[in-house]
């Protein structure tokens, strides 16, 4: 299975906060309705944090990161695109970060978890995207891959 996270993943986790709450509204549990988005953004942050554990019991593997052992310095920029419930996002950001500490290039981070329009004129289906010059790198990559990634396509 690819480490990337499949765009529908999070917009399902939004369409199941909202009819939730939707839900118990019309119920009339209106304790419920206010618990409900605590539940789900507990649970969001539950499983981003706790993800590198249990990404092997979830079919995808290890999450496990490659040092960069050797890095040019590069003056590009690179954007990341991001989305709230996304596990991998927060891994390749960290290893972006510390690249660029390394690196010198310019980090722009986007959330699309609330711009489709984006999404769409893209053509951005799964999560992580990193964007250098007109190269696209889609999911997870160690940072000893995107290390390689940035160098190579790299826009001076």
């Amino acid at each position: 299975m690819k480490q990337q996270c499949h765009i529908s993943f999070v917009y399902g986790s939004w369409l199941i906060l909202i009819c939730g709450l939707i839900y118990f509204l019309v119920q009339g549990n209106y304790v419920q309705a206010v618990l409900w988005p605590c539940f789900i953004a507990l649970f969001l942050w539950l499983y981003v944090k706790y993800f590198p554990s249990l990404s092997g019991f979830m079919g995808y593997g290890s999450v496990s990161d490659k040092s960069a052992e050797t890095v040019q310095p590069t003056q590009t920029e690179v954007r990341l695109y991001t989305g709230v419930g996304c596990p991998f996002c927060p891994l390749v950001k960290k290893r972006l970060t510390e690249l660029q500490s390394r690196m010198g290039f310019n980090l722009r981070e986007m959330d699309v978890t609330l711009k489709p329009d984006l999404l769409i004129s893209k053509g951005i289906r799964a999560l992580p995207v990193i964007e250098v010059g007109q190269a696209r790198w889609v999911g997870n990559g160690t940072s000893e891959d995107l290390a390689t990634f940035i160098r190579l396509n790299a826009v001076t």
